[in-house]
């Protein structure tokens, strides 16, 4: 059965049905979300939404008019006069509501995921879940937007500060997590105040266009949150429409500075989380079958395709004793497309990433590794058009190699060995990105060692994937982040508001008696 017969009806009437290669014409177009309204776009030029199994077309995205995208902005700075005004109850309890239905409806944003994105039902439920988790912590917002006060600072003067809404903000996410990274975004923002223009990837519409009609449902004003799709003219209008005051940003190296340095030069905040290139630190006391698991499900989990992926395993001393251990695990993973039963890795996003990561994988051989594991050539029978790659470990990888050197962003192990932890940590402080790392030993001496000493943002100890949860802040640091305040949490919060202070007199020669009231006071 296709993955789209398994939705429900109203999911199912977002596509249309799913349209065979060669037919994108007849494929149902992806709307707009403008001031509550979801709107047939007027452009000319649309781009294909394909599932990476099959390489069939789902959907066809356009690339919001320069009109349209003005009405976006328009309808945020409109809703931002009352919505900026309401209480912080109103607000969290709009949470309340939108976390309820998200729950209601994650098989069905998992759906969508795993249909445009490519990821097993499994990573996708993940997916939707860790972007939850961020609007159930906005539920918290009336303790997180607390402010200070120092009553009585001077005789019958008090200082109070608090925080209030930036504006108009803005979103731009990537393929990767098309649940997850939105909802790190425009919940924090509205939560906060402030209203939204939000870009999602043009890869990946669809579980944007559910998590919309949720939000709607949950009683979301009109034009508090917009929707506008597109590519670069969509990143140019965010960049550089005038109201808009701040702007979040994940994905590539190259499009993060460019929105970081256009975005910054129009006065705007930017907050930018970009590549990585993760290690693992392997010690030869760890726990031999667990840290092998853990290392397996961290590179090859999401076909690869996370900043938080740990790409490159650092072996310590006789650790490098385990690669064929390694090997044997990652071989026994099932490549299939995400909605078949048992499938451990889905396909990459498009032909040109499979593409880009064979050729990575063969500048490793060409630059002397040696290739333990090679996927490339995997075949996924009834899903031949689809853009597999399976598990491939390179070992005997030195830090000049281009394999090494860049993201691989796909389902690629890179194996590198060393003769001490002062060796490992000499290796990662010297590679330009700061994302996550993570060591794996039994001894609580080295890993206060290695925590203490490394130069990056996010550390796991026998932790993989150390993505903080909700109530901190997803910290990544040095080349794989742009900025000064880090996406979700307190920080998060913080982005999205400024201080304001007030400082006032009132002298008690002036207060003047009142009436007794004793009814209940009610907080509205």
């Amino acid at each position: 059965m296709s993955l789209l017969k398994m939705m429900n009806p109203v999911t199912a009437r977002m596509y249309g049905g799913m349209v065979k290669r060669g037919l994108a014409s007849a494929a149902p177009t992806t709307k707009l979300f403008i001031n509550g309204q979801f709107v047939e776009s007027k452009s000319d030029k649309f781009l294909d939404v394909h599932n990476p199994a099959t390489n069939e077309v789902v959907t066809r995205v356009p690339c919001a008019t320069a009109a349209e995208m003005e009405a976006a902005g328009s309808a945020a700075v409109e809703a931002f006069k009352t919505w900026s005004q309401t209480s912080v109850l109103t607000r969290q309890q709009l949470m309340f509501r939108y976390q309820e239905l998200i729950k209601k409806n994650m098989k069905e944003l998992s759906k969508l995921v795993t249909l445009e994105q490519g990821k097993t039902y499994a990573d996708a439920d993940g997916d939707v879940l860790r972007g939850l988790q961020v609007v159930e912590h906005c539920c918290s917002v009336t303790s997180l937007q607390l402010g200070e006060t120092m009553p009585s600072i001077s005789r019958d003067m008090d200082a109070i500060s608090y925080r209030v809404p930036l504006g108009v903000c803005a979103g731009v996410a990537p393929f990767n997590f098309p649940a997850m990274i939105p909802l790190w975004m425009f919940p924090v923002a509205i939560v906060s105040g402030n209203t939204y223009v939000f870009k999602p990837s043009e890869r990946v519409p669809g579980a944007t266009m559910l998590l919309m009609k949720l939000l709607q449902e949950a009683g979301c004003p009109d034009g508090v949150v917009n929707v506008i799709h597109g590519q670069h003219e969509a990143v140019n209008f965010i960049c550089d429409y005038p109201a808009i005051r701040a702007i979040s940003f994940v994905g590539s190296d190259q499009a993060g500075r460019y929105i970081y340095e256009r975005g910054s030069r129009n006065g705007k905040r930017v907050q930018s989380n970009m590549g990585a290139k993760n290690h693992g630190v392997i010690m030869p006391d760890a726990n031999k079958d667990n840290t092998i698991t853990q290392l397996v499900g961290a590179a090859f989990g999401a076909a690869g395709q996370r900043c938080m992926a740990l790409s490159t395993a650092v072996f310590v001393g006789e650790a490098r004793n385990w690669l064929p251990d390694l090997v044997a695990k990652a071989k026994a993973l099932k490549v299939n497309a995400g909605h078949e039963p048992g499938a451990d890795l889905g396909p990459v996003i498009s032909p040109q990433a499979k593409n880009r990561i064979a050729s990575l994988v063969q500048s490793g051989i060409d630059e002397g590794a040696e290739c333990l594991l090679d996927g490339r050539d995997i075949k996924v029978p009834g899903y031949e058009h689809g853009n597999f790659i399976g598990p491939t470990i390179l070992s005997d990888v030195k830090p000049n190699m281009k394999c090494y050197t860049e993201e691989i962003f796909g389902p690629v192990l890179v194996a590198v060995s060393v003769d001490t932890l002062d060796d490992a940590i000499e290796l990662i402080n010297s590679n330009p990105y700061g994302n996550g790392t993570a060591i794996f030993t039994t001894n609580g001496a080295t890993a206060r060692k290695f925590t203490n000493e490394i130069d990056v943002g996010q550390i796991g100890v026998n932790v993989p994937i150390p993505v903080p949860l909700p109530m901190f802040s997803f910290t990544g640091s040095r080349g794989s982040f742009l900025g000064d305040a880090n996406f979700y949490g307190k920080s998060g919060l913080n982005f999205y508001t400024q201080w304001k202070t007030v400082t006032q007199m009132w002298r008690d020669s002036d207060a003047t008696p009142t009436g007794t009231a004793t009814a209940m006071p009610v907080m509205r």
